[in-house]
C-alpha cells in the first residue's frame, strides 16, 4: 500500500509516495478511488470493463495537473458513469494523460462521495535521496527518499 488516509478538521486527507512521479499519480488516483469504496471492496461479480484515454492539461504546473487528473477522475465516475478501477499514467510538460480501465459507476455500491479535490494543503514534491518527509498524521509512515510524495485534501 502506497496511500494513506487522515482526518483533516472538516475533510479527509490523502497521502500517497512512490518511485516515481507517475507511479505517485496512479496510486493516488487508486487511493483515491479505494477510500470511497473503502468497506464495499472493489466492483463485484467482475462488471464488464471499458477502456480509453483521459487527459487533463497541466498548464505548466505539475501540482495543477494532480489536482485536475483526480477532479477529471471524479467527474468521469460521477457525471459520466465511468467508474476508473485501473490507469496507466503518462507525463508531458502540457498533459497528465491515462490509460484507463472503467466500470459502469452504477456497478460501484461507494460508502463515501468525494465533492471535490481541494488546493488547501496540497503537497507534491520530489524527496531526494536519504531526505525523510515525516508521516505527521497518526497511521502515516515516514517516507524516506528517493522518491515522490503527495498530500491531497477531499472535499467529502
Amino acid at each position: 500500500m502506497s496511500s494513506w488516509v487522515f482526518p483533516t478538521t472538516a475533510d479527509v486527507g490523502i497521502r500517497t509516495f512512490s518511485q516515481s512521479l507517475k507511479g505517485l499519480i496512479e496510486e493516488t488516483t487508486a487511493g483515491i478511488q479505494h477510500y470511497q469504496i473503502l468497506k464495499s471492496g472493489n466492483p463485484e461479480n467482475n462488471p464488464p470493463r471499458s477502456t480509453g484515454t483521459w487527459a487533463v492539461p497541466t498548464g505548466g504546473d505539475m501540482e495543477r495537473g494532480l489536482v485536475r487528473w483526480l477532479e477529471e477522475v471524479l467527474y468521469r465516475g460521477y457525471g459520466e458513469g465511468q467508474w476508473l478501477v485501473d490507469s496507466s499514467i503518462s507525463i508531458s510538460e502540457e498533459y497528465v494523460t491515462g490509460h484507463v480501465t472503467w466500470v459502469d459507476s452504477d456497478l460501484v455500491e461507494r460508502e463515501i462521495e468525494v465533492k471535490a479535490i481541494t488546493m488547501h494543503e496540497l503537497i507534491l514534491m520530489e524527496v531526494e535521496d536519504g531526505e525523510v518527509v515525516l508521516g505527521e498524521h497518526h497511521g502515516v509512515p515516514d517516507f524516506e527518499g528517493p522518491g515522490w510524495m503527495s498530500q491531497v485534501i477531499l472535499d467529502i
